[in-house]
């Protein structure tokens, strides 16, 4: 049976796009991290409230670090549930900022061998600008766009992926393509 594969990167990268392509090829699962997240998040005490009043206190960046404690909790969760399917993580779920949160998904994430990040591209400001260029069609949120360039510069994503992909100027097709190349190459 085909274990996990698990793609990681930052918004708009691509993740769920080309998870649904490589699920379909292989005929197993797909399952996004952002649709099942916030009930992974409320088995350990995440609370819609809290957040709501974090956010009017402390902003985006202080909502973004209530999340991160139930992200990692989120990513042992995911893979104990979707053992055999394609999983994308929301784009917070892979970067960590606070280093006993990464060691703790680092650990939870090591016996992974198909872990992917997405990059628009090679060069960091280039990903940021494809990325921003993707992300200004769904927001217009500067806390959003500030976000992304953090994911995209911290080293969270290249520490924790076994391989890189870069995207620019390939269909989800293709990415999936190589990805599924590179499992079978495992």
């Amino acid at each position: 049976m085909q274990p996990p594969i698990i793609l990681i990167g930052p918004i708009c990268a691509g993740k769920t796009t080309v998870g649904e392509k490589v699920a379909q090829k292989l005929s197993i699962p797909q399952c996004s991290m952002d649709e099942v997240r916030f009930s992974y998040y409320e088995e350990i005490g995440f609370s819609k409230e809290t957040q709501q009043h974090i956010r009017e206190k402390q902003g985006f960046q202080g909502m973004y670090a209530y999340w991160k404690p139930f992200e990692a909790y989120a990513v042992k969760r995911i893979l104990e549930e979707y053992k055999h399917a394609v999983i994308d993580f929301g784009a917070g779920h892979s970067v960590y900022e606070d280093m006993g949160l990464f060691q703790q998904v680092e650990k939870i994430l090591k016996p992974y061998q198909s872990l992917f990040l997405l990059l628009s591209s090679a060069n960091k400001e280039e990903s940021i600008q494809l990325l921003h260029q993707r992300l200004q069609q769904i927001t217009d949120d500067e806390d959003v766009f500030k976000l992304n360039k953090h994911f995209v510069t911290h080293p969270s994503n290249e520490l924790l992926a076994k391989q890189t992909i870069y995207t620019k100027e390939k269909s989800a097709d293709t990415v999936a393509k190589e990805i599924i190349s590179s499992i079978s190459k495992e």
